[in-house]
């Protein structure tokens, strides 16, 4: 399947010229055409056609001629892991607030103060969270106020998940600590099996290894300095 491949080498390495090209003779602009997998641009500018392998929905979203729009199967399943490893590790967040809070009146060990701690730490790494959600859907090619917007629903259900655990501290308090052990192991998981080997495919596992270290950083700064 050469269209999918090396699309310039393909009617060399078969001997013909493809009859759903339609090569132009002697064209002076660019032309467009829809072989079986999407755009092909071939560009006659004295030199050798140049191939841009963009669907026809990238055009009508900015990314024509930028690869990037392109996502492949498993690059899509790589985004909806992410999404939903997001959504659920976000549940068991919401409940410790929502316990922390609820728990004040029934303990002495529990106070306003550490509670508000927790919900500060964990408000602000809600925004690295969200933008793991946001980025990917726009480089997709959809819309800045839709990728938003979904990022924004995937931390939804934090604040329900609160409030179920105010109301219920007595059936939330002994699950908590398999909840956010689950919630950890969760995007332990998608971070190492999939976001850093991807990182690394696209050259930028460098990049990404010092943003994990200061991430770090300020993960234990926030738990020593909140409580």
């Amino acid at each position: 399947d050469y269209i999918m491949g090396d699309i310039d080498t393909a009617p060399a390495f078969l001997g013909k010229q493809p009859s759903n090209y339609n090569y132009p003779v002697n064209s002076k602009k660019d032309d467009d055409y829809r072989p079986l997998s999407g755009y092909v641009k071939q560009r006659q500018h004295g030199g050798p056609a140049s191939y841009s392998p963009i669907g026809p929905d990238s055009e009508e979203a900015g990314l024509a001629g930028d690869v990037t729009g392109c996502f492949t199967h498993q690059q899509w399943k790589r985004i909806l892991l992410l999404i939903v490893a997001i959504t659920v590790h976000n549940i068991p967040e919401g409940l410790a607030v929502g316990v922390g809070f609820g728990a004040i009146s029934s303990t002495r060990l529990a106070t306003f103060n550490k509670a508000k701690n927790l919900a500060i730490g964990i408000g602000i790494q809600n925004f690295p969270e969200g933008m793991a959600v946001s980025l990917p859907l726009r480089a997709a090619g959809y819309s800045k106020w839709t990728a938003f917007w979904y990022g924004q629903l995937s931390g939804v259900v934090e604040p329900v998940a609160g409030v179920l655990g105010a109301a219920m501290v007595g059936l939330w308090t002994p699950l908590l600590p398999w909840a956010l052990a689950f919630a950890a192991g969760a995007m332990i998981c998608v971070v190492v099996d999939d976001i850093i080997p991807e990182a690394h495919s696209r050259g930028n596992g460098r990049l990404s290894s010092y943003w994990c270290l200061i991430g770090f950083v300020v993960m234990m700064a926030l738990d020593v300095g909140l409580g």
